[in-house]
């Protein structure tokens, strides 16, 4: 009896070891198929090497997110760092963050509200008097899905015109440094992949007719590539030597995430998905920083860029979609000011 029982405790040791393998190999293969998984979803790094020692950048939105990260890394290639954001206490500390990892003496915070064409034409006064060149502008800041429809300080729909009429200001503002600062000067528009499912209506670019927080989203993602398209081909005619380059960063977990989902919800049960999906600010910034820097794109100007390689432009493809971004350049010329009706 004694050798009976002795026998089936060793039989159920064995079972219970078996399981115990099965469960761990499991678990293993598991965890490394998340793994690789999760980095198929983080996509691409930067790998040049380039120097930007005695260069001027620009980065608007660069307290946080991607434009921070965008931000720490050209500080890291000695260039000279404007952060342009509209929280100046959080791009101080923004700034204090990157001096620490970066030791550089070169960072400079400056106000900058893409929400007001008051405060965008203030900013580049300012920027024109004081700052000799400008060789990088990257256009970063952003609004997305606001569920209540909000207005800038001049009347404009706020995600158009933040993410589009704002930067086209901005831009159109400094393009003179800009070409002063040529050949090899560089304009980076940050859009989105989503710019596919935008649309621009004329008679509803500033919500005059309704809004929808999504499509708002698109319509001014859209107008970013659109304002990319019909800037290059601007500059590539008077041979400007400033390229443009329009990005999709991809899906990253930002504070632009805010706007769309409970809090409670976004704390407990989607932050495992957006750390599986979704790239961190770092790994978001790397195409920004490719268009910034890299040497292989000299003299590819008007393209469009994800996970740090050129991808086709589905939404821009026809002659008629040429017309409609010089409409649509027609009308922001307009609207922000930039030249009078």
């Amino acid at each position: 009896m004694a050798d009976y029982e002795s026998d089936k405790t060793g039989l159920a040791t064995n079972e219970t070891s078996g399981i115990w393998t099965k469960f761990s190999l499991v678990l293993g293969i598991s965890t490394v198929g998340l793994l690789f998984f999760r980095r198929y979803f983080h996509g691409a790094k930067c790998r040049s090497l380039a120097q930007l020692t005695g260069k001027t950048v620009i980065v608007t939105g660069a307290n946080t997110g991607i434009g921070k990260a965008t931000a720490l890394d050209l500080a890291r290639r000695h260039a000279r760092v404007i952060l342009a954001c509209r929280d100046v206490q959080k791009a101080k500390q923004a700034a204090d963050d990157i001096q620490r990892s970066t030791h550089s003496q070169q960072l400079v915070v400056k106000h900058l509200d893409l929400a007001s064409l008051k405060s965008i034409n203030k900013f580049c006064d300012d920027i024109l008097k004081t700052e000799p060149q400008l060789d990088i502008l990257i256009n970063n800041a952003g609004v997305s899905w606001l569920p209540k429809l909000t207005r800038t300080e001049e009347g404009l729909e706020t995600q158009m015109g933040v993410n589009h009429f704002g930067h086209f200001l901005l831009t159109n503002r400094l393009l003179g440094l800009l070409k002063k600062s040529s050949p090899g000067a560089r304009i980076a528009i940050v859009s989105s992949s989503l710019h596919k499912k935008g649309k621009i209506d004329f008679a509803n670019l500033n919500a005059e007719r309704g809004y929808n927080q999504f499509q708002a989203y698109y319509d001014s993602k859209l107008a970013n590539v659109l304002f990319g398209q019909e800037l290059h081909r601007r500059l590539e005619s008077e041979k400007a030597g400033v390229s443009v380059y329009t990005l999709h960063p991809g899906v990253i977990n930002t504070e632009l995430n805010r706007h769309t989902m409970h809090p409670l919800l976004l704390k407990f049960f989607l932050r495992p998905l957006f750390w599986l999906f979704m790239k961190t600010p770092t790994q978001g910034a790397q195409t920004t920083i490719y268009c910034a820097v890299a040497g292989e794109l000299e003299g590819l100007s008007g393209r469009y860029y994800g996970n740090c390689k050129e991808e086709p432009f589905p939404a821009v493809a026809s002659r008629a979609d040429e017309s409609i971004a010089k409409k649509l350049w027609e009308v922001s010329e307009r609207l922000t000011g930039l030249k009078e009706d």
